[in-house]
């Protein structure tokens, strides 16, 4: 009995928020009168913003694959390859994206790199005709996504590299291979596959991007996902930004599918059985030698400035953030005083810690119960179901969005007769449905680690499933699900992309507010608060990352 109620949940849920919103959503777009009508392509073509952000998202695209790849090959060579004077130090800074993303990035690089900014004050100091507005459009988006996008390849570009065989490299310097002969015939193609898999995951990131091009971009460059968000607040024009949704979704789903054919084709198996760890390389060219170690300091100082400004700035008064100005007479706490007495200020910190923190604890619940099944039964259902629990992964975020608001803008049987739109649950919603695939990738892998005999026993000994579950897989599987549990947790504290489409006008989280401290008439107090929450939100992911990653490493 207890089997068919999960079962019945599950379809009710995969019918619910993962097929019906986004069939629904085809509907509305093509066969919005019942019959099919190619009108929305239509509008498309007679608007030329929405054609213009098409341009731009799959410029904005294809320049991150070149620019991203060449210094983030470069950002994992100089701290796990070269032997670079200050490597430690070197990562920390290059590390610094993974405790500092999105609209927080962003308005951080505006902060220093803006109209009002510290650096453009330096500029306009020693050129007194320095065009003040520099900052902006193409240029500052690519410049802002380009060191922000980084994070993939100092993860997983690093891990591949240190499986390099050493012995291979030996060998090729026995044979009088120059080092960059090396680095060229025999380091990066074995990167390859990984090089491969980021760069697919670069031309996504920029075709769905979303802050730096709204925060930045200005009305010159509007890219795909802001033209949706402004297309979607108007009743005549969401056809378009429907069909500007399902464009994006179209080119991720054609995108993966592509990535996962070319990673078919390839053998990725190394054929050495026992390799020996790498050892860093010396470059001997002088000249080259030099050129490496400052060009790798001054990307340190590009990663760094944004968050040491951040962090001197937020124990400063508003005059001084508003000017760009520095005085010790200026520092103060009382901006960290106001975010902990004021429970005005508070309320958007809680309130971003609460979806969050629900959110993360509900798809692990529910993956668990999914991988549960996956990894018992291997059957049609189990597969049904884990092919269902991966159609968020094809879909990006606004798509997603569009979907639930258009189709639960009016009561639904599947709801319970319930409108979700507007209401606080919408986005806890849509926060579970895009952390199921990570979810369900990292738990499930963790359940087919388990010894099989243990459950055997556990049974031989008269213990029900449910008993085995708690008291003999859950404890093996538990740090895995504590990790993922505190990923989740910290990758939608201050989430901007997904949350502007649903969030509560009275329940504002710090992704808006954040965004909304960027624009030039955002008053001193709101940028104030805006630091504060920055180096709050720092210093939480800080602590995440130590607890998944920083326990493993002295374990």
């Amino acid at each position: 009995m207890a089997g068919f109620i999960v079962a019945v949940v599950l379809i009710w849920f995969i019918l619910a928020f993962l097929l019906y919103p986004n069939l629904n959503l085809l509907k509305l777009t093509f066969f919005a009168d019942g019959n099919f009508t190619l009108e929305p392509f239509e509008k498309l073509l007679n608007s030329e913003r929405a054609l213009r952000s098409l341009l731009h998202s799959f410029v904005l695209a294809i320049s991150l694959v070149v620019t991203v790849n060449i210094i983030g090959i470069f950002l994992v060579l100089v701290i796990n390859y070269f032997d670079i004077a200050g490597a430690k130090i070197l990562r920390l800074g290059y590390f610094t994206t993974l405790i500092y993303s999105g609209v927080v990035l962003v308005s951080g690089y505006k902060f220093i790199y803006g109209e009002q900014g510290i650096i453009t004050k330096f500029l306009v100091g020693i050129f007194p005709d320095f065009n003040t507005a520099w900052f902006h459009g193409y240029g500052a988006v690519l410049f802002v996504m380009t060191f922000a996008c980084t994070s993939n390849h100092v993860i997983f570009l690093s891990n591949a590299i240190r499986k390099i065989d050493y012995q291979t490299i030996e060998a090729a310097r026995n044979m009088g291979a120059s080092t960059f002969y090396i680095l060229r015939r025999v380091v990066l193609p074995v990167l390859k596959p990984s090089i491969f898999a980021i760069t697919i995951l670069l031309f996504l990131t920029g075709l769905g991007a979303t802050s730096a091009p709204l925060i930045l971009g200005g009305k010159e460059f509007q890219t795909i996902t802001p033209m949706i968000l402004s297309f979607a607040q108007s009743v005549t024009s969401r056809d378009i930004a429907a069909l500007l949704a399902i464009i994006l979704g179209a080119s991720t789903l054609i995108l993966l599918t592509f990535m996962t054919r070319m990673e078919k084709k390839g053998n990725f198996i190394s054929v050495s059985k026992v390799k020996s760890e790498i050892q860093k390389q010396r470059i001997n060219n002088k000249f080259l030698n030099i050129a490496a170690h400052a060009i790798a300091y001054v990307l340190f100082i590009i990663y760094i400035l944004p968050i040491v400004f951040i962090v001197i700035f937020s124990f400063t008064d508003t005059y001084s953030i508003s000017t760009a100005t520095l005085s010790l007479s200026h520092f103060t706490f009382d901006n960290y005083i106001a975010l902990f007495t004021n429970a005005e200020s508070l309320k958007p910190y809680l309130v971003s810690v609460f979806y969050s923190a629900v959110s993360a604890l509900l798809v692990v619940v529910l993956i668990l119960v999914v991988s549960r099944i996956i990894h018992k039964y291997n059957n049609k259902f189990s597969t049904a179901l884990e092919y269902s629990m991966l159609i968020p992964w094809l879909l990006p975020s606004t798509l997603i969005a569009l979907g639930l608001i258009s189709t639960y803008d009016t009561p639904r049987l599947l709801m319970g007769n319930q409108v979700l739109t507007g209401s606080i649950w919408m986005l806890l919603f849509a926060y579970v449905i895009v952390q199921i695939p990570f979810t369900l990738r990292m738990l499930k892998a963790a359940f087919f680690t388990i010894d099989s005999s243990l459950e055997e026993a556990a049974k031989s000994l008269g213990a029900g499933a449910f008993y085995t579950f708690i008291r003999v897989l859950l404890p093996i599987i538990l740090p895995s699900t504590l990790a993922v549990l505190a990923l989740n947790f910290n990758g939608h504290l201050s989430d901007y992309d997904l949350t502007v489409f649903l969030y509560h006008p009275l329940f504002q989280p710090l992704g808006i507010i954040i965004k909304n401290s960027t624009d030039p008439q955002a008053s001193g107090d709101a940028r104030a608060l805006t630091l504060i929450y920055s180096v709050i939100l720092m210093i939480i992911s800080s602590i995440t990352l130590y607890f998944v990653y920083g326990r493993k490493s002295q374990s």
